[in-house]
């Protein structure tokens, strides 16, 4: 049985005031970094930080190995005695963040420890980065995080190791810690190249140990700046510079590219309501076949798409069979491809939602783990399902162009994993009928969106 340990942290410019948290997800056994997670949470205590810091650990944990066995590591005196059982939850804001946090994982996986704040520098870091963000008005952005190469610090051989990340292909978290590692490396190798030149030359005013710290200290303004140099400047000799940065990176071959197409309308499209795989099944309506032949002639044009795979659902087996007898192409069936279960809701518009199932509606909207009333897939259950047939998917067809049918909130959850955003922004993203998007799937891991709601073939 795998064994993750989750550090988590939070924090509050102000208490209560702008506040974020971080959390890091490690392999036990290895000590590798297997997730990173971290969001500005707008106004907020300390303590509610530090619990959103744990929910989020403890979610990241779970998508990884739902079996696995996690030890919580925080500095939080508070948390780590409340969910142990030792001391009574009174605040009116601890309790429900505590009783969500123990319905992650059974009680019998689950394990904490208290450790002190120098011990917890990666999600400190991270929880600190996300309060940066948010002070910018953005959110934290994985590919830009340097938490992990700032808690180990520059040479610091008792520091956590920082081996090479692993993830599935498209997880934007994962990819953005190789491109850092990657990184790291390159910088070490700069500095003993500057060490082995500087005592090469009989140098007797700059001892080698201050030409490392001056190496350092210039290589790690950024991480930008870093692969600008690597990349960019030649090696004056193969002694004295290694060629190193994106220039040395080994050809990793064509991707597998998902083109991403929505199906054309439905009765129920025009209406706005809820249309999942629990509902009643439509068919295109009329305007839907005009527009899966326009989508049809647009791929043909291009002439890239080599296979095609469908959501079992009726509109998206039609949509792409329309595509099909364009290209000369046999339609597969994917039963992963299939929109979400919206349980109750299915077959009503979002007003009828409201008036009908407040409560539910709002745990909804707040709360990705929350199914519809009734009993449906909740957005965490959706993305688990997505991922695994991308993951399923990229394997099967690498170096391919594939064309997927689907629904909205498979394409909106390939490209938020894609981009490594927060489970809110597929309320943020505008996928109409009939659009085109496409995703990009390397062999390191890494995801590149290429194109996102792409209507233009649908215009006169």
């Amino acid at each position: 049985m795998r064994e993750f340990i989750v550090e988590a942290d939070g924090g509050s410019r102000g208490n209560p005031g702008p506040a974020g948290y971080g959390s890091v997800v490690i392999d036990a056994a290895t000590g590798e970094t297997l997730a990173e997670r971290a969001e500005f949470i707008g106004v907020a205590t300390n303590n509610v930080a530090e619990y959103r810091g744990l929910l989020a650990g403890l979610r990241a944990a779970r998508e990884l190995d739902p079996a696995a066995t996690v030890r919580v590591r925080m500095d939080s005196k508070l948390v780590v005695e409340q969910m142990s059982g030792r001391w009574k939850i009174k605040h009116p804001d601890m309790k429900p963040l505590a009783a969500e946090a123990a319905r992650i994982l059974p009680a019998g996986q689950v394990s904490y420890e208290w450790i002190p704040r120098e011990r917890n520098k990666h999600a400190d870091r991270l929880a600190n980065e996300a309060m940066d963000a948010g002070k910018r008005g953005e959110q934290w952005d994985a590919a830009a995080s340097r938490a992990a190469l700032d808690a180990a610090g520059p040479g610091s051989a008792g520091s956590r190791a920082l081996p090479e990340p692993s993830g599935p292909p498209g997880d934007a978290t994962a990819g953005a810690a190789k491109a850092r590692e990657a990184l790291a490396r390159a910088r070490a190798t700069e500095d003993t190249a500057v060490t082995e030149a500087t005592t090469g030359a009989g140098a007797t005013e700059a001892t080698p140990d201050a030409a490392v710290t001056e190496a350092t200290a210039d290589a790690g303004d950024a991480d930008a700046r870093a692969a600008r140099t690597l990349a960019a400047t030649p090696p004056t000799s193969p002694e004295t510079r290694p060629s190193v940065g994106w220039a040395s990176a080994p050809d990793l071959g064509a991707p597998a590219t998902f083109v991403l197409l929505r199906h054309g309308e439905t009765p129920l499209t025009p209406q706005k309501r809820f249309s999942g795989r629990g509902g009643s099944d439509p068919s295109l309506s009329a305007v839907g076949r005009e527009q899966a032949e326009r989508v049809a002639a647009a791929l043909a044009r291009r002439g890239t798409v080599q296979h095609i795979l469908a959501s079992p659902l009726a509109r998206t087996r039609e949509t792409a069979g329309a595509v099909a007898a364009r290209l000369g192409l046999e339609v597969v069936v994917e039963e992963g491809l299939i929109e979400t279960d919206f349980g109750a809701w299915e077959g009503l518009t979002f007003g009828e939602v409201r008036e009908r199932h407040p409560e539910d509606l709002n745990r909804w909207l707040a709360d990705p783990e929350a199914e519809p009333t009734g009993g449906g897939e909740s957005f965490a259950a959706t993305a688990a399902r997505i991922s695994a047939t991308r993951d399923k998917l990229t394997a099967a067809y690498a170096g391919r162009t594939v064309l997927l049918v689907t629904h909205v909130t498979p394409i909106k959850t390939l490209v938020r994993l894609a981009l490594g955003a927060p489970p809110e922004s597929l309320f943020r993203m505008e996928l109409s009928a009939a659009s085109l998007s496409a995703v990009a799937y390397y062999a390191d891991g890494n995801a590149s969106v290429r194109l996102f709601n792409d209507t233009s073939h649908l215009r006169p």
